[in-house]
């Protein structure tokens, strides 16, 4: 499995978990140097699994809030602690 944005390959695991309907890749698979941490907006902080969304970057001034991990889950979404998960434009095949 791969999650990809703007043809850069940014996630690839044969170890990936789909839970409610999107693919969590575990935190070692993923370029982290690509990701950037996302200011947090007053639902992210109301979120209670502890959500942190990142800016994927291309290293040239092109961003885009597509990536979350869970930093302190609860209940149900425990398996993907500290997974990375992606949407909107990040495709994921």
């Amino acid at each position: 499995m791969k999650a990809i944005w703007r043809g850069q390959v940014i996630a690839e695991s044969n170890r990936t978990l789909e839970v409610g309907g999107y693919r969590y890749f575990p935190r070692e698979t993923v370029r982290m140097d690509l990701l950037r941490a996302a200011p947090k907006t007053q639902s992210d902080l109301a979120c209670p699994n502890g959500v942190q969304f990142y800016d994927v970057t291309d290293g040239a001034g092109q961003s885009s809030r597509g990536a979350w991990s869970y930093e302190a889950p609860r209940a149900g979404m425990q398996q993907v602690d500290h997974w990375v998960a992606f949407w909107e434009d990040v495709e994921t095949k």
